[in-house]
């Protein structure tokens, strides 16, 4: 009996080592719960930690109207991604280009449907999440002015025709994997991406009623700091995440997001002091999201040492795009959702091709582990997601005001505020 009992448990060992070696998926159940975990971990960034972080920057009479419209980016990417989103960004490849249509409304995929050692649908979802946060992250440009039907529009088109071939670029099989572009967790694919679609976007809609002339204070800069707790939080699933799997360096990319938004928060913070005299917890709270922006596309391929140089120089360019460049060039990003996730995305790619680090992941090798030419692929990768999110952007914006008649609010309804004009709501009571 216990020869026969050795006999079997020596089979079932051998089994999945027999599928390893034939190149087949194995369900490893370790894998599936972290992933499980990051996926809800990044799905609260959306409507619960962007939505307070953007909501409590906007003015007391638009708070509201903020935080739906974050809301709603996120319910709108939920069903455009299990439709035809998924299959656009991870379909077959088509020419490197986009993908196949052969998982339209996930045809074809079920319970045991495998990517890597975590089941397809907890992939799919996971990446889905990805998809929300940064339609919602392109509105921080824009809030205070834009119409309500029209950004309802404009995510559908966004997510479908900008962010799913992006993203076939680069995790999906497309032109910018293949080449060898590193960007762990959405440094082009999410905030350059988003920054420069929001910066498109804003110039299309022109200034805010006021902009230059009156102060636009915040709503709640408390909400802002504990929106961006919250995103902090998730981020260790939107970065660590990325790894798909429970392992070491899963576990380095959750020590490097820690520290670079730790660095971005106190180079942020320093840099304010230094200018205006005055540390603000609203520079305190921009300088952790500046940190984790700019580790994003790094957080898998680079060490500690590393990590506090990505948040040191973040925090620094986030403050003196926010304070600087927007004041020079002139243009109205109500949030800053360029200065920080544009710029910062920028920073964090060309960073990806400095400090890539093989020892954290085989093959990843940048510019100071002998592999110059790393340095240009990012570049490449930047400068193609600039154009094609710029140029895309504006044809969503054309075709979204040609069907909306228009994507700004009527200036008396600016002027009232949207909160009561839109959605017949107040946030705060004022006297």
């Amino acid at each position: 009996m216990k020869t026969k009992s050795l006999i079997l448990s020596t089979i079932f060992t051998i089994i999945p080592l027999f599928s390893a070696f034939a190149g087949e998926d194995v369900l490893n159940s370790g894998d599936t719960a972290w992933m499980i975990v990051a996926t809800a971990l990044v799905m609260i960034m959306t409507p619960a930690g962007l939505a307070l972080f953007y909501g409590g920057m906007s003015r007391y009479k638009n708070h509201l109207n903020t935080y739906a419209m974050t809301f709603v980016s996120y319910c709108i990417a939920s069903i455009v991604w299990v439709i035809w989103g998924y299959t656009l960004a991870f379909g077959p490849d088509k020419a490197g280009i986009i993908g196949g249509l052969d998982y339209l409304f996930f045809n074809g995929i079920g319970p045991d449907n495998l990517t890597g050692t975590i089941p397809t649908y907890v992939f799919a979802l996971f990446q889905m999440t990805f998809a929300g946060i940064t339609v919602a992250l392109v509105l921080g440009s824009v809030v205070d002015r834009m119409k309500f039907s029209s950004w309802v529009l404009f995510a559908v088109l966004w997510v479908t025709f900008i962010y799913c071939p992006v993203a076939h670029w680069a995790w999906g099989g497309g032109w910018m994997g293949e080449m060898g572009v590193l960007d762990f967790a959405g440094g082009n694919v999410v905030h350059i991406n988003a920054g420069v679609a929001g910066l498109v976007l804003s110039l299309f809609l022109g200034k805010r009623v006021g902009y230059g002339k009156e102060a636009m204070f915040p709503s709640s800069i408390s909400l802002t700091a504990l929106g961006a707790a919250l995103l902090w939080f998730g981020w260790f699933g939107f970065n660590a995440g990325s790894q798909l799997a429970a392992d070491g360096v899963a576990g380095s990319a959750f020590l490097v997001t820690n520290t670079s938004a730790a660095m971005g928060a106190l180079a942020w913070m320093f840099s304010e002091w230094v200018v205006s005299k005055k540390p603000t917890l609203l520079g305190i709270a921009s300088g952790v999201v500046a940190g984790l922006v700019g580790i994003t596309p790094a957080a898998g391929f680079v060490n500690m040492p590393a990590a506090l140089i990505i948040g040191l120089v973040a925090g620094i360019l986030g403050f003196i795009s926010v304070s600087k460049l927007k004041n020079k060039v002139g243009y109205d990003d109500s949030l800053d959702a360029f200065g920080v996730h544009g710029m910062c995305g920028i920073w964090g790619a060309l960073a990806t091709g400095i400090f890539a680090n093989p020892l954290i992941t085989e093959g990843a090798k940048g510019l100071f582990y002998g592999n110059p030419g790393q340095i240009g692929l990012q570049i490449i990768s930047i400068a193609a997601t600039i154009a094609f999110s710029a140029i895309g952007t504006i044809m969503v914006v054309l075709i979204t005001g040609f069907v909306t008649d228009g994507l700004r609010v009527e200036r008396e309804d600016e002027i009232i505020g949207l909160d009561s004009t839109v959605h017949g709501e107040r946030a705060f009571e004022i006297e």
